[in-house]
């Protein structure tokens, strides 16, 4: 919780007009506010604004002299409030089911705002935080000059709806609500090819196979580390992602955010398709110049925007190639 700075957000109305006050948390890296390009990165369900360092959950990517160079860049992330990262300030959110994934994009507006921050460079969102960066982009369509969606969609689809139900159920019904739900997570974040070049139907001792021993592991893991309250919070999140409510279809909505478009997509997710990402694309492209898909091949699944780091590289650095018009158009002359 290095370096964690505070931005209250009061009174904050929700669709359903729930008021609440919000302390939005975020912190920074590389080069000062104000004076280089920012880059926006919204984490994942599990993940935070630690980013880079110990415990930094894209390290691979992000650094000095690394695919988004902080020689070169502001990066900025902010926490999706109730994740539970320093939960003394973060206002864990027990009223989950008030929130929906739009309303995280507007926090975060309100957020930049006070921050002064009237432009970015890039927003880049792995998975849940991807569907937030696209609610980002459909509220505020000038804000974003690239808008990088990973290994995610515009919309919480029936399948991830399902899903997300029946997290919900182990999360309110279970007697080990975090390890349950983790362990259901695992099996729809990997594939059963990944899982069995990994395990080949191995066992730890003779009552237990290894991948039971990994599947306890990662539940036993998480509810050391995290809180049942922000994971209710960002499953809540996670099914309530929908930038065409009351907007229109996606074809309009989408085609009305200028940015430009760089899809991410994985050939193996289970979670989200990349048949929808691709179908999307096409329909896209019909009336939008500027967007681009890519797609990483795996045979890990979801989890792969957090395993094939060069693969992701290969298709995020023409996009961060260090180039001095970014620069001095963000600079700010000091007096």
């Amino acid at each position: 919780m290095k370096n964690l700075k505070y931005i209250p957000i009061s009174n904050y109305k929700t669709k359903n007009a729930n008021t609440s006050n919000i302390m939005l948390s975020y912190q920074t890296l590389g080069v000062e506010l104000g004076k280089a390009p920012i880059v926006l990165i919204i984490h994942a369900l599990t993940g935070n604004s630690n980013i880079i360092g110990d415990n930094g959950w894209w390290n691979d990517l992000i650094g000095n002299d690394k695919c988004i160079d902080t020689n070169e860049y502001t990066v900025l992330a902010f926490n999706i409030p109730g994740n539970g990262y320093d939960a003394s300030k973060s206002n864990l959110i027990e009223n989950y089911r008030n929130y929906t994934a739009r309303d995280i994009a507007q926090i975060f507006v309100n957020g930049l705002e006070q921050l002064n921050i009237e432009s970015l460079f890039s927003v880049i969102g792995g998975s849940v935080g991807g569907g937030i960066a696209w609610e980002l982009a459909a509220l505020k369509p000038d804000l974003i000059e690239h808008l990088i969606p990973i290994a995610t969609d515009w919309k919480s689809t029936d399948w991830l709806i399902a899903n997300c139900h029946i997290q919900d159920a182990i999360l309110n019904n279970s007697s080990r609500p975090l390890e349950d739900a983790r362990m259901h997570a695992m099996t729809l974040y990997r594939t059963p090819e990944s899982l069995k070049q990994k395990f080949e139907r191995t066992k730890k001792h003779d009552s237990l196979y290894n991948i039971e021993s990994w599947l306890n592991y990662h539940g036993n893991n998480l509810s050391n580390r995290f809180n049942l309250s922000a994971y209710k919070m960002m499953n809540q999140i996670l099914r309530t992602i929908d930038i065409t409510e009351g907007r229109g279809d996606f074809v309009y909505v989408a085609s009305n955010i200028n940015s430009n478009i760089h899809i991410i997509t994985i050939n193996s997710d289970l979670f989200f398709k990349s048949d929808e990402n691709w179908k999307d694309f096409v329909e896209l492209k019909s009336r939008k110049d500027n967007v681009s898909i890519h797609e990483i091949k795996s045979i890990h699944g979801h989890d792969a925007f957090l395993i094939e780091f060069d693969q992701l590289a290969k298709f995020l650095k023409p996009v961060f190639k260090t180039q001095q018009k970014h620069k001095k158009r963000y600079e700010k002359n000091v007096a």
